[in-house]
């Protein structure tokens, strides 16, 4: 998708105790995810999340100075994972429309693999403070701003309505939400078509708008089809055999961000410490994971990378454990 969403994103460069709350950070942070999943925004207590990221009370408010921060959190690193695949999606696009039509189809497909994190965006988001609501309020902002793009390569005699991009986001914003609180089944890969035909008309006019419509997810694939393609892309050139081990370690290092050795040993049942470190190694050799840690004071952090991430969904890893 257009820049546009940039300025919402931020690094993160310090000293060592910076880049060990950081560690902390994130592994809080993954916690909150996984508990608002399981128990929804109102159940996500401080208590509840310490427990998860087993972390002690004190840590927590070195990070955070409430719950209603750490969502924010949440909210802004599901935003950061969503600007990842939309963004590597639709780079090599040319042109408004199949920029748009290749961002969209990344994030409806990310909503498929990632049903829990659509909950909260779409759903559980809506009952956040007021700092949750105004900042999905400025990435709805950027939205819009994104698809009235559009009128660049409207022709001289069709100028849409000023609302029309904001009915389009506000239209499918509206039944994704209603999809997810009624538990469809439908993939939501499969909205791609009807949707692109919203985004498109007040554009391009009903031919081209049709046009879109025709070809469905991925390109006219099913979106089985397309998740078939997905999972082959993502499993080849992987230069270590996928061990059920293996995949198991991936699946505790996903699960868990900033995971320490001993925590993946023991998602993994493994007991002895040089077993796993090779492990760990072979899988950072592989640019599955990486060790956000120091080394040199035996702290490691490891986290799951894109590629890694693509193999776990590939592999369907929850389905193992």
């Amino acid at each position: 998708m257009p820049s546009v969403w940039s300025p919402l994103t931020s690094g993160r460069r310090g000293s060592p105790r910076r880049e060990v709350m950081d560690i902390q950070r994130a592994r809080i942070v993954a916690a909150a995810i996984a508990t608002v999943e399981s128990r929804g925004y109102a159940g996500m207590t401080v208590g509840a999340v310490i427990e998860r990221a087993r972390v002690s009370r004190k840590t927590f408010y070195d990070v955070f100075s409430s719950r209603h921060e750490c969502f924010m959190a949440v909210i802004e690193e599901i935003f950061a994972k969503a600007h990842s695949v939309a963004s590597a999606a639709c780079v090599a696009e040319s042109g408004w429309l199949a920029a748009t039509r290749s961002a969209l189809d990344s994030l409806l497909c990310l909503i498929d693999a990632e049903p829990g994190l659509a909950r909260i965006w779409f759903v559980e988001a809506l009952s956040g403070p007021d700092a949750v609501l105004d900042y999905r309020a400025r990435v709805t902002s950027m939205l819009v701003e994104a698809i009235d793009s559009g009128r660049g390569v409207a022709g001289e005699g069709r100028q849409p309505p000023e609302l029309a991009a904001e009915a389009a986001i506000g239209g499918m914003s509206h039944i994704i939400h209603s999809r997810i609180t009624n538990e469809s089944r439908e993939p939501f890969a499969a909205l791609l078509g009807p949707f692109m035909y919203l985004i498109a008309f007040p554009y391009l006019g009903a031919p081209r708008a049709r046009a879109e419509l025709r070809r469905g997810p991925a390109q006219g694939l099913s979106p089985q089809a397309a998740a078939r393609r997905r999972r082959e892309h993502s499993l080849r050139d992987i230069d270590i055999r996928l061990t059920y081990r293996t995949i198991r370690a991936l699946g505790a290092i996903c699960d868990h961000p900033s995971a320490s050795n001993r925590i993946v040993a023991e998602e993994c049942g493994i007991k002895d410490q040089g077993q796993i470190s090779k492990l760990l190694s072979r899988l950072e050799r592989s640019a599955l994971i990486e060790n956000r840690g120091h080394k040199r004071r035996g702290m490691n952090a490891w986290h799951i990378t894109e590629r890694g991430s693509e193999v776990v969904r590939a592999t369907n890893v929850n389905e193992l454990l």
